[in-house]
């Protein structure tokens, strides 16, 4: 059963919520700013003659099976979690703004059928390890709650409070024994370590040994934020932690050591697909890796899976789906910062073949997501 709900305290003003869920608890009263952004974006896009998405009237005729798609790539934003948000100025106007019924709604609107949460960046550690155990904690029982209150249409993915090594161990039981989640939630890096550092080798030990399905989300790094004035770091920065953190995971034999550990990595794999020839030469410098893997790079990034949130365009599905096997692309929207159903008429346009179609949809997700209802 879950801890009776407890607002974590982080300084912010409090008004109802109505987020949906059933539990009560405190919400800090916000203005959002997701819509003047989208519009931005988009009057940018149109000025430069570049079509960012493919939904809208055009394609309101699509056939897909609906309640069919399994979402692995999809935000939510828990009170404490806006707490943070707007205590530490992050402007997510995004995910600030959600709800419950905003991701059914986008849910509906795509024909997915679960969607499988998760705690999106900036992540929930910034220096104060009891106040990120707090969090997490926090965290997934809230996600735990949308999962009961919603049967069948959400999943989660357990949030870490990384890099405490001790808190995560417990909370990784907690998530997947008590709360019976899908699998585990990380960020691509925890200060300046990334997932291959030793530090984390008790934490992989255990999702090894629990053959544990592990959702990475990139977040600004610590190297490298606010580096070109004017350019937000996710545009640039995001893919470059994604492949950041699997260059790590491969050169420190992360994956060689654990290969029971599912792997999925959020925007089609960040800039790994474009890497592939980089990381090849990269990979056969290490003769020991190569003496366990004589596939080198190609064959070490094949066992891993990719997402396709907002990777699902015509530029950069042809060098995703050339890298990656269909067997280890899944469906993740990104949600509330992209469209499920964007994702899902991008997919469509590409034409792909309707088996290829249904694995990335739902078959690859379904076969390495256990307890998924629905």
């Amino acid at each position: 059963m879950l801890k009776k709900w407890k607002r974590l305290d982080l300084g912010a003003p409090a008004a109802p919520c109505g987020c949906g869920l059933s539990h009560p608890h405190a919400h800090p009263e916000i203005l959002s700013r997701a819509g003047v952004r989208r519009r931005d974006l988009l009057g940018a896009a149109a000025a430069l003659g570049i079509g960012l998405a493919i939904g809208g009237d055009a394609w309101a005729e699509q056939k897909r099976a609906p309640g069919r798609i399994i979402d692995v790539h999809h935000h939510y934003t828990s009170p404490a979690l806006l707490a943070m948000m707007l205590g530490r100025r992050t402007h997510q106007g995004f995910n600030e703004a959600w709800t419950v019924q905003k991701s059914l709604d986008a849910m509906d609107a795509a024909g997915v059928a679960t969607a499988v949460v998760s705690t999106s960046d900036p992540g929930i550690f910034f220096g104060d390890y009891d106040q990120a155990k707090a969090l997490a904690r926090d965290c997934n029982e809230f996600q735990a709650r949308m999962v009961s209150d919603y049967k069948g249409r959400f999943g989660m993915f357990v949030t870490l409070p990384l890099p405490d090594i001790d808190s995560t161990l417990a909370e990784i039981a907690y998530g997947l024994d008590t709360l019976k989640a899908q699998g585990v939630g990380m960020m691509t890096s925890y200060g300046n370590a990334y997932l291959g550092d030793p530090a984390f080798t008790p934490v992989m030990e255990e999702l090894n040994r629990r053959r544990a399905t592990v959702f990475v989300h990139p977040l600004q790094p610590s190297c490298c934020t606010n580096v070109v004035p004017n350019v937000p770091d996710v545009v640039v920065e995001y893919g470059t932690e994604t492949s950041r953190t699997i260059a790590s995971l491969l050169m420190n034999h992360t994956t060689l050591r654990y290969p029971n550990i599912r792997f999925i990595f959020s925007h089609g794999g960040g800039d790994v697909p474009y890497l592939t020839f980089r990381f090849s030469r990269m990979v056969s410098g290490d003769s020991a890796l190569m003496k366990a893997e004589p596939g080198g790079a190609v064959a070490l990034i094949q066992k891993l899976y990719f997402d396709t949130a907002q990777a699902w365009n015509a530029y950069s599905l042809p060098s995703l789906t050339a890298l990656m096997p269909p067997e280890r692309i899944v469906f993740g929207s990104d949600f509330p910062a992209a469209s499920p159903r964007d994702t899902a008429n991008g997919l469509r346009a590409f034409g792909l073949s309707a088996t290829v179609l249904a694995k990335i949809e739902w078959q690859n997700a379904q076969a390495i997501l256990p307890n998924l209802a629905g």
